[in-house]
């Protein structure tokens, strides 16, 4: 049923508790899991524009997203399971969505954010827009 399983991740525990749920599923699938991770980019928050230039190197983004990735499976018994590390730039629900699109990703799995005692039971904002515009199945783990 699932071949392809993505996981995005921040390396919050959120992310964590979703690649555990996704290795889980992809055992039973014999699935390949997908863990991406997005680097904002200062045009991913205001389109280019030359007044909010901000300095990053190639190597800082580089370096973060390794970091990111590894953080998220440190200590995660990841098995036999095969997995396929991403680090893309952009807007994390965009690149998300197109990368549903180009890894053919037959159900995605992703943490929520909690915000407190009212906001709490409101998804993040990432996990909602994914949730509304995917193609395929969406896990949301609390």
């Amino acid at each position: 049923m699932y071949k392809r399983i993505m996981v995005p991740t921040d390396a919050s525990e959120y992310s964590r508790r979703a690649l555990i749920a996704a290795l889980e599923i992809a055992r039973k699938f014999q699935a390949e899991v997908v863990l991406l991770f997005v680097t904002y980019t200062p045009e991913a928050y205001w389109g280019y524009n030359p007044a909010y230039t901000i300095e990053i190197s190639k190597e800082q983004i580089e370096e973060t997203g390794d970091q990111t990735l590894r953080a998220t499976v440190v200590g995660i018994d990841m098995g036999d399971v095969p997995l396929k590390k991403k680090k893309i730039q952009g807007h994390p629900s965009t690149v998300i969505l197109e990368e549903i699109h180009n890894e053919n990703i037959d159900l995605v799995v992703m943490g929520s954010h909690g915000y407190g005692p009212i906001a709490g039971a409101v998804l993040g904002s990432v996990s909602q827009r994914v949730l509304r515009k995917s193609t395929c199945p969406v896990l949301i783990v609390k």
